[in-house]
């Protein structure tokens, strides 16, 4: 498995926060400033057991705009497989709640597939569910090579239902630079996932939880 070290920032301005990524000499990879539109969801046994224990598993469907006037041409999909232990601590002990110093530290294993609904219909088969759903637009940014502190390091501006985020992913020492670079503390730091932020959000609301979906367009 791989390790996979990051941390989240609440972006309020994004326009700003683009401007600021420009300034520092980072620059959006893959197809121009494209985003790439991400779908997911996660699943469980209906007792909870991956949730329980800290571990997820989820299907992700990537939807990316290539910008051609073909629209055989002009979208393109895939679709990922992802597994995650529990976060570790800085001792190396695995723990739903422990976090290795600043940072939210978990093994990962992602694999592309071919087909989202036949594994899902495999899920299924299995007795797991697919009990939430989330979505978000995500552009990711690298610094330029000449920042060889910054080797290893992603930059993923996040546009989601509840507001932006970035995610900060890499090597601990590089995303700390790079967050102070940002005009970042540590004290800015969030931990959580994508779900207990969306739980989080719909307590203050008052609304029910459901699914972390953007509002349908007329």
């Amino acid at each position: 498995m791989a390790q996979e070290i990051e941390i989240k920032l609440k972006i309020g301005d994004v326009t700003a926060f683009r401007r600021t990524l420009k300034k520092i000499g980072a620059r959006s990879i893959g197809n121009g400033t494209r985003r790439v539109h991400e779908s997911n969801l996660l699943f469980d046994t209906p007792e909870g057991v991956l949730g329980k224990s800290g571990q997820l598993l989820r299907i992700r469907t990537e939807t990316r705009d290539t910008g051609a006037r073909d629209s055989r041409h002009g979208r393109v999909q895939r679709f990922l497989l992802t597994f995650k232990c529990p976060p570790k601590g800085a001792n190396g002990v695995r723990s739903q709640a422990t976090l290795h110093e600043r940072h939210k530290v978990r093994e990962e294993s992602e694999l592309e597939i071919a087909d989202a609904a036949i594994l899902t219909k495999i899920f299924e088969g299995l007795g797991m569910n697919g009990w939430f759903r989330y979505e978000k637009y995500r552009t990711t940014f690298r610094l330029p090579e000449s920042a060889t502190w910054a080797k290893g390091l992603l930059i993923e501006l996040d546009e989601t239902p509840i507001g932006a985020f970035a995610e900060l992913e890499g090597p601990p020492q590089a995303i700390d630079r790079a967050a102070r670079a940002l005009g970042f503390s540590t004290d800015d730091y969030v931990l959580q996932n994508y779900l207990s932020l969306y739980m989080e959000d719909c307590r203050r609301r008052g609304q029910k939880p459901g699914n972390m979906l953007f509002a349908p367009t007329k």
